[in-house]
């Protein structure tokens, strides 16, 4: 009989037990985990849990090339992609298509249950027998034994050299250091790094499977993975959680709501009678506008509170991987991990994301000066009014938002408007410009916005490199009509002061002084050629280094020049 087990297995009295450490344990059956498997969202569930989900969608799509079949042609094999909701953080995740047990497993996940399981009162059972009294673990099979099934264990020659440790020795550490072991090969720690593979395996896997690839020993490639992981957390997304969690305990709404009813208290408290009445008409008012604007809130509030709970899970999962795993084990986990830690970082750099802020009804204001009418035969004043501003209404103004040149600074103006086309006539709009180059991602324009507060905002940009730019303009967090803009930047261009090797007459603008590379003149006292001079072989021409283009056409001034640079001669378009 076989004593051995998956390395990723814990068995059924382990998993029916129910743990006060949070992270021994499955979210959906609320037992100790069991086959653990981490989600693309980097949240983990048992194997079973996972497979018990109800998928979201199905897809198929034609992605790999098969062998050669009988005919000599390859053929492709359509792969199913299915997708599922995380039970913890409703995220659309798919699975890959081998299914859930192709997913990575939580090798952390199984330390704690393990650990848990030593920790536990009571005495332990031996896996193998069944009896109480375990005194011993094997660290390859993942089992407890007793000390009969501990000396067979030891006399058979399959089970004879692996790693066995005492029940009290794993104790008293603490945290139990289990090697990650192949699936493939049971028995053989995961101790080299495929590098074309980009996954870890066995000596048996890397003798065999991997024998033509670069392998190397995983100490060696850990610190190079873990760094990337490291920069994700610490330079990117540590700081974004921070500014998340500051940006989510905002109530500015409500302050500036009550601070309006304060204000329309102490006014109407000056009048008796029908003052009272209008009073409480005004109250009723901005009661309606909070209410309208509450809704808003609660929709920004759960945005920055799904963002909150996603970064901090990512940041809380990549930390623990760094700080509590072997090399295996943030090798094993590194790709998912990556890859959701890249997600979350994408989501910061979004123009949307960047300028999501609670609303903090800047547009509620009150008039004391205002006429409101007659209540009861007394003239009354004092009116809420409610502006705010509509991007859909909101005007750009200026050349500087289509085109500007290289290295010189470029203006253009936001005209804030509210619903109906008006102007705010006041500041203090969230605005967020950002210019992106459209080759080059990497290629970012600083923009300056200035308040004008009178409704208008002057933005400034300086273009270090020519080409096709994205102009995004949001207020609060929403685009503006026709966001975003292309903007052209031209390159910076040279006065040419040189000789002409062109038609002298239509380069220089008709200038008389102006001297063609040729020899030849025009009747006139024009010091340069034309179009037909003697000497001239009928063509206009245009060189570098003075060889003719007898095909070229001749263009005009505000076209073509020549630049001179040293010795030779260039043509540059103006």
């Amino acid at each position: 009989m076989s004593e051995e087990k998956q390395p990723n297995s814990v068995s059924t009295k382990e998993h029916d037990k129910v743990s006060e450490n949070p992270r021994a344990v499955c979210k959906v059956c609320k037992s100790l985990y069991r086959e653990p498997r981490i989600l693309p969202c980097l949240h983990t569930f048992c194997l079973d849990c996972i497979s018990q989900l109800e998928p979201f969608s199905r897809g198929a799509s034609r992605c790999r090339r098969d062998a050669p079949s009988d005919e000599g042609e390859a053929g492709r094999a359509e792969e199913v992609h299915t997708t599922v909701l995380c039970p913890d953080c409703d995220s659309e995740v798919d699975l890959p298509p081998s299914g859930p047990a192709g997913l990575s497993t939580d090798h952390l996940a199984l330390d704690e249950v393990f650990l848990e399981t030593l920790v536990s009162d009571g005495p332990l059972g031996c896996d193998l027998c069944g009896e109480t009294g375990a005194e011993s673990r094997c660290e390859v099979c993942c089992v407890n034994l007793c000390e009969f099934c501990y000396q067979a264990h030891r006399r058979q020659r399959r089970t004879a050299s692996h790693s066995i440790q005492r029940l009290e020795d794993l104790k008293s550490g603490g945290r139990l250091c289990r090697p990650v072991l192949c699936s493939l090969h049971p028995g053989h720690e995961l101790r080299l790094f495929c590098q074309p593979c980009d996954l870890p395996v066995c000596l048996e896997c890397a003798a065999t499977l991997h024998s033509d690839h670069s392998c190397c020993p995983t100490h060696e490639v850990v610190e190079r993975h873990g760094d990337r992981i490291r920069a994700l957390v610490t330079v990117t997304l540590r700081p974004h959680l921070e500014l998340l969690e500051q940006t989510l305990q905002k109530e500015a709404l409500q302050d500036r709501v009550e601070a309006t009813a304060n204000e329309v208290r102490a006014f109407a408290r000056g009048y008796a009678g029908a003052v009272e009445a209008h009073c409480l008409s005004l109250l009723r008012r901005l009661e309606e506008l909070r209410l309208q604007r509450r809704n808003q809130l609660h929709l920004q509030r759960a945005q920055l509170q799904q963002a909150v709970c996603d970064v901090r899970s990512g940041v809380d999962f990549a930390e623990r991987l760094l700080s509590c795993g072997s090399d295996a084990e943030i090798l094993s986990a590194k790709c998912v991990t990556l890859r959701r830690l890249s997600g979350l970082a994408e989501r910061k750099r979004h123009p949307h994301l960047a300028a999501l802020i609670p609303d903090d009804g800047s547009g509620i204001r009150f008039d004391a000066r205002e006429a409101a009418g007659e209540v009861g035969g007394f003239p009354l004043v004092g009116v809420v009014h409610f502006k705010a501003v509509d991007p859909s209404k909101c005007i750009i103004e200026g050349e500087g938002l289509q085109q500007a040149s290289e290295g010189q600074r470029g203006h253009f103006t936001l005209v804030c408007c509210d619903s109906a086309g008006e102007l705010m006539a006041r500041g203090g709009d969230h605005v967020v410009v950002s210019i992106l180059h459209r080759d080059k991602k990497s290629c970012t324009v600083e923009a300056t916005v200035e308040d004008n507060n009178d409704g208008s905002y002057k933005v400034s940009y300086t273009p270090e490199e020519a080409g096709m730019y994205s102009v995004w303009v949001c207020v609060k967090a929403e685009h503006v009509k026709g966001s975003p803009f292309v903007l052209t930047v031209q390159r910076k261009l040279r006065h040419h002061t040189g000789t002409f090797h062109c038609c002298s007459f239509c380069s220089s603008g008709g200038a008389k002084e102006a001297r063609c590379g040729c020899p030849g003149t025009m009747p006139g006292g024009f010091q340069g050629c034309g179009h037909s001079h003697k000497g001239h072989p009928g063509k206009p021409h245009w060189s570098c280094c003075g060889s003719t283009a007898e095909e070229s056409e001749c263009l005009p001034a505000s076209v073509l020049k020549a630049v001179s640079a040293g010795s030779h001669v260039r043509t540059v378009e103006l």
